[in-house]
C-alpha cells in the first residue's frame, strides 16, 4: 500500500488523499505493533497515534517507508537519527494547534480568577462564594514564548492585562517581546510580579524538574497557574508544597503525564491540582487544518511532481507567525464534518 493510515484524518481530508494514492485506514493497529509491523514492509507513508514507536526496530521493518506524519506534537516516540539515517521524512502538524492550545489557557485564567468555578462545575458543595476577580488589571506572567504565546499574548492584553515574560532561550533585548507587549524580566521577577502564570515553555531534556522549590519559592502568595507545556518541567514535591502553602491557589495542566499525580505520589488527590487530557490541542478546527495539512505533505513526499502541478498546499506555519491575520471570505479548506449542514455557507 501506498500510505498506511493508524490514526484517522477528517473524512474530507482522507477522500482528498484517497483520490491521489492507495490508502488503507487500520487504526486498531495502534494498539497492536506487532500486527503493524507485519504490514509495513510495502508501506511508503504512516500517520500514526502518539503511543506507536518509530524506532530502528520499527524502521527495519519498513523497506520502502518515506514518510512518518502525526497530528500530534510528538518529541519522545520517533527516533529523528535514525529517520535521518534512512532519509525518512518526519512531518507533524506543529502550527495546528497553536490556537486552540491559546485559546485553553485564555479559559484556565478566566476559570480560574473566579474561585469556586471549578468546584461548583465538578458538583462539589460549596460552603461559602470566595470572591472572585477579574483579567483586567492584573499582571499574567509567560513562561516561555512557544507559538502559542505569540497568539495567547494579544488575547490577553485587549482584556487589559499586563504581561510579564520570561523564555531561556531568547534574549531580553529581543524585537519579540516588545512585538508581543510583553516585558522581558527573569524567573524569579516573573513569579513575584505575576498573579497568574501561563506555562508553554519547549520542553528540554536539560529543563526537567525546572519548577522546583527554588522556583516557587518566589510565588506571589495565591498565585493561579495554567499550563500546557510538558509535566516534566515541574519537581513533585515542590509543586505539592507550593499548592498546599498558599503560594499556588490553584493549578491546570493539560496532558500531564500519567504518572505525575498517580496514587502514591505527592500531588494525589490535591483538590486545587486540576488536570486535563490534552484538551487544549482537541478541536474539531484543529484536527481539521492537522489533517489537511499532513495530506498535503504525504502526497507532495509520494508525487512531487504532480504536486508542483497541482499548486495547492496547506501550510499552517502562518500561525507561528506575528503577522498573521485570520483570512476574510470563505474559508480555504472544505467544511468540517461535524459542522451541522443547516450553518454551512451555500
Amino acid at each position: 500500500m501506498d500510505v498506511l493510515l493508524v490514526d484517522p484524518m477528517v473524512p474530507e481530508a482522507l477522500a482528498w488523499l484517497q483520490e491521489r494514492h492507495d490508502v488503507s485506514f487500520r487504526p486498531e493497529w495502534g494498539d497492536d505493533v506487532a500486527e503493524l509491523l507485519r504490514h509495513m514492509h510495502g508501506t511508503r507513508a504512516v500517520l500514526l497515534p502518539p503511543q506507536v514507536i518509530v524506532s530502528q526496530a520499527f524502521l527495519d521493518a519498513s523497506a520502502k517507508l518515506r514518510l512518518v506524519a502525526r497530528l500530534q506534537i510528538s518529541r519522545d516516540n520517533t527516533d529523528l537519527d535514525a529517520c535521518a539515517r534512512r532519509s525518512v521524512r518526519v512531518v507533524q502538524a506543529r502550527s495546528a494547534t497553536v490556537r486552540s492550545n491559546a485559546e485553553y489557557l485564555l479559559y484556565g485564567l478566566l476559570m480560574l480568577y473566579r474561585r469556586g468555578m471549578v468546584s461548583a462545575l465538578l458538583g462539589r458543595k460549596i460552603s461559602h462564594i470566595r470572591m472572585g476577580r477579574e483579567l483586567a488589571g492584573s499582571t499574567v506572567g509567560l513562561l516561555g514564548l512557544a507559538p502559542v504565546a505569540h497568539t495567547l499574548a494579544p488575547m490577553l492584553r485587549s482584556l487589559g492585562v499586563c504581561l510579564v515574560g520570561y523564555d531561556p532561550a531568547i534574549h531580553h533585548a529581543a524585537p519579540i517581546w516588545n512585538k508581543l507587549g510583553v516585558e522581558p524580566v527573569t524567573m524569579h521577577q516573573l513569579l513575584a510580579r505575576s498573579d497568574a502564570v501561563s506555562l508553554q515553555m519547549v520542553y528540554a531534556a536539560r529543563f526537567r524538574g525546572l519548577i522546583g522549590e527554588r522556583l516557587l519559592s518566589h510565588c506571589k502568595p495565591g498565585q493561579l497557574w495554567v499550563g500546557v507545556s510538558r509535566s516534566a518541567l515541574f519537581e513533585p514535591e515542590a509543586l505539592a508544597l507550593a499548592l498546599s502553602d498558599g503560594r499556588i491557589d490553584a493549578c491546570l495542566l493539560d496532558g500531564a503525564s500519567p504518572a505525575f499525580a498517580a496514587p502514591g505520589t505527592p500531588l494525589h488527590n490535591l483538590p486545587n491540582l486540576h488536570l486535563t487530557p490534552r484538551l487544549g490541542s482537541h478541536t474539531r478546527e484543529a484536527k481539521l487544518r492537522a489533517s489537511w495539512f499532513v495530506a498535503h505533505r504525504i502526497h507532495e513526499t509520494l508525487s512531487p511532481t504532480l504536486a508542483r502541478e497541482e499548486g495547492r498546499h496547506s501550510d499552517f506555519s502562518l500561525l507561528d507567525s506575528l503577522d498573521y491575520a485570520e483570512p476574510q471570505g470563505p474559508p480555504t479548506v472544505p467544511p468540517s464534518p461535524w459542522e451541522p449542514i443547516e450553518n454551512r455557507q451555500p
